[in-house]
């Protein structure tokens, strides 16, 4: 198996990249005092801002919907209204998810769309009214209305309220010259009033803006917090439809990869093992031909044809082995992860720590995972030594397979590292590959337990 190297990409033991993929810039002001001045705040703020008018519509549009709906349900009509005030409901949700993704980047799939199973009308208005994400919409466009209402006050009262205080000093001319008044008034009665106008009052209410300025962003970011809660939970498809389409893909990948392996074994058997055996019945019947008019040469023939069939046999013995080993069913994951490194070009040291065997369809994938690994290592790392580990962890079966070589393994390439992700993936497994420019190279693989 052919892996490319290049670039570490395991993001995960990474600092998040910069716009276009480029390593994050490093800044001189501390995370508390940008916070103010970066785009997230900007976003998130409007995105509060935003949410009072749309949420207004919407509680309005989903409460009239609603009410005419049921209330008309004595009659026919009240079906059809509530299967349009879900659908307009669920256009709403199109539209916030894309406000979600644009402004809180907060990327949500879209639901499965609603099909009838005849594909009439009725059909139609009754697969509305019995899918839980058209009233997930609707419980959205209900709660939604309030929490926005709350979310804006606090956002926008904070947000004027500390850079108002904070800019003060630069402003307070305004009451003087406008109002008639010597700033802004704290207190005042009939006989006694009380103006921030003095050095130390202006100081002191700039430093009180200033908190407020810098509490700000994290308030904001709380409120929006809530906000992606409530479109993840209630806008998305349900835990239920996601795993079924993960199930799916994987299953795509499980067939793909079946298929690659039986056209390999195919082509294996077509160019080799059958080749010799094609040539060996050809080398045989001439030898039998001159059997009578020359013992010697039919004597050497056979003596090829004895060695072409301890190859075939040795290419068939290759072949199962990489179909499912022998050693593998007879003695478990350590004898034959010990027979895989006794072939590596490099020295192996293989420690496997488990009490049992896990299920043969996980060991074998664990199998096949650390001899393509170990592959890489021969053809590619430049490596002097390796070592293979295995142990469980509760519910999981942890493969890990580490060498000295130059590093610089990247999955995203389109190699073979890429096609063994997708193979762990389609059983719940996952792949870590940590590979430095210069090395050392340690991929991980985590596969779940099945006993």
């Amino acid at each position: 198996m052919a892996t490319a190297y290049g670039p570490d990409t395991r993001d995960r033991h990474r600092p998040a990249a910069g716009p276009g993929g480029d390593p994050p810039a490093k800044h001189l002001l501390p995370a508390p005092l940008r916070a103010p001045f970066e785009g997230r705040i900007w976003r998130e703020l409007a995105y509060l801002v935003l949410s009072l008018p749309i949420s207004v519509v919407l509680f309005s549009f989903a409460v009239t919907m609603t009410s005419l709906g049921v209330g008309l349900l004595i009659t026919f009509l009240g079906i059809p209204v509530l299967a349009v005030g879900l659908v307009v409901c669920r256009g709403f949700g199109v539209m916030e998810r894309g406000r979600a993704r644009g402004l809180l980047k907060l990327d949500v799939a879209d639901p499965a769309p609603v099909r009838g199973r005849t594909g009439g009308l009725m059909s139609w208005v009754g697969a509305v009214l019995r899918s839980g994400v058209s009233w997930r919409h609707l419980l959205y466009a209900l709660l939604h209305m309030p929490w926005a209402v709350f979310a804006f006050a606090v956002a926008v009262t904070f947000w004027t309220y500390g850079w108002a205080a904070f800019t003060y000093p630069l402003w307070h001319w305004v009451f003087p010259a406008f109002v008639g008044v010597d700033g802004i008034q704290l207190y005042g009665d009939r006989t006694h009033q009380v103006y921030l106008d003095s050095s130390l009052e202006l100081a002191a209410t700039a430093a009180a803006g200033l908190v407020l300025v810098l509490v700000t962003p994290w308030i904001v970011r709380g409120l929006a917090s809530v906000d992606r809660l409530m479109v993840r939970g209630l806008l998305g498809p349900s835990r239920l439809a996601t795993r079924v389409s993960e199930l799916e893909s994987d299953r795509g990948v499980v067939v793909d990869t079946a298929a690659a392996d039986l056209r390999r074994i195919e082509r294996d058997l077509h160019d080799g093992a059958q080749a010799r055996l094609v040539a060996l019945a050809m080398g045989l019947g001439l030898a039998k031909e001159k059997l009578t008019d020359d013992p010697e040469a039919a004597a050497r023939m056979v003596d090829e044809a004895h060695g072409e069939v301890k190859v075939a046999l040795q290419e068939l013995r290759d072949l199962a082995r990489g179909i499912h080993p022998a050693v593998l069913t007879d003695r478990g994951l350590d004898a034959a992860l010990s027979a895989i490194a006794s072939r590596c070009t490099v020295p192996v040291d293989v420690t496997v720590d488990l009490d049992t065997r896990p299920a043969q369809a996980i060991e074998g994938i664990a199998y096949f995972t650390v001899s393509e690994l170990l592959q890489n290592v021969s053809k590619h790392a430049r490596a002097t030594r390796a070592t293979v580990d295995v142990w469980r962890t509760t519910d999981r079966l942890m493969l890990q397979v580490t060498d000295n070589g130059h590093g610089g393994a990247d999955v995203s390439a389109g190699s073979g590292l890429a096609g063994l992700t997708e193979r762990l993936d389609a059983v719940d497994g996952v792949l870590v590959v940590d590979s430095p420019a210069g090395g050392p190279t340690t991929v991980t693989a985590e596969l779940p337990w099945r006993g």
